[in-house]
């Protein structure tokens, strides 16, 4: 068994503690849980790693969010992933900070890298780990409320939600997205 993990987020330094890049550091404390490294290959940057005797394969993709599809569809199609074992991790104002949301399918709900991603598959047919960063800004301020860095609140509680996002990749790709949806989407 085979999966492609994909944390969606904006490459260099001004962008990496920022909201908009919850899944690159998802899959980063992954990567350091599995004792892994990233290496820069074609799209972004790729880790191997082994979770119960599946492969699993770590995507930050270097297109930047809006250009996440190009990234996605070459991984998906080199490694031969069946779109039931994707999964694209990505933030979502529509849920309240730290919450997490496992999805089978779904649109984009106005998620440029997302958006992107249905339109190059062609589908919306793959898992999606929806990471809650709220909606606290004034109207027109989207942009510069998810490309800003986390209150300091917010940082006290990010180490906990992150490890609770790793927890349900491992168990997405070991007992399946029904028993992991049923496990933490109640929480």
């Amino acid at each position: 068994m085979k999966y492609l993990i994909v944390g969606i987020g904006n490459i260099g330094d001004q962008y990496e503690n920022t909201r908009h890049n919850i899944g690159f550091k998802i899959l980063d404390a992954l990567a350091k849980a599995s004792n892994i490294v990233f290496k820069s290959k074609r799209f972004g940057m790729v880790a191997e790693a082994t979770y119960r005797g599946r492969k699993l394969i770590l995507l930050k993709p270097a297109t930047y969010v809006n250009l996440s599809g190009k990234a996605v569809r070459y991984w998906v199609e080199k490694e031969n992933i069946p779109l039931n074992n994707l999964l694209v991790v990505v933030d979502d104002l529509a849920l309240p900070f730290g919450t997490l949301r496992l999805r089978k399918k779904g649109g984009d709900g106005g998620h440029n890298g997302l958006f992107d991603i249905n339109q190059t598959l062609g589908k919306e047919t793959y898992p999606r780990l929806r990471f809650g960063i709220g909606n606290d800004f004034h109207q027109g301020n989207q942009v510069k409320y998810v490309l800003s860095s986390w209150s300091e609140e917010e940082e006290k509680v990010l180490p906990e939600k992150i490890e609770t996002a790793v927890k349900i990749i491992q168990s997405f790709t070991f007992h399946g997205i029904d028993t992991t949806m049923n496990n933490y989407n109640k929480r």
